[in-house]
């Protein structure tokens, strides 16, 4: 694999990560701002609120989790490594 090769991997692994990191804790952030906002005008229904925004912050935790994956996919595993090697 050349530099310039190694060089693009790197640079998509990091988009990857950075962008669906970024994107989730837009996010989780947004979620518990309207979570305190529920909670600040109906106290009474912290419990309900609580798990509602405990279930949407794991569904957004897991967008940057597919984000480390495709990462670590172009790192270690990348299926255009052959390619690059045969040439």
């Amino acid at each position: 694999m050349d530099k310039l090769s190694l060089a693009l991997v790197c640079v998509g692994a990091a988009l990857s990560i950075g962008l669906a990191g970024c994107g989730a804790g837009i996010g989780m952030g947004s979620g518990l701002r309207g979570a305190c906002d529920g909670v600040a005008r109906n106290p009474e229904a912290k419990g309900v609120i609580t798990t509602t925004m405990i279930l949407g912050m794991a569904l957004c935790e897991s967008i940057a989790i597919y984000g480390l994956v495709i990462a670590f996919i172009l790192l270690y595993a990348n299926p255009l490594l052959k390619g690059f090697l045969q040439v």
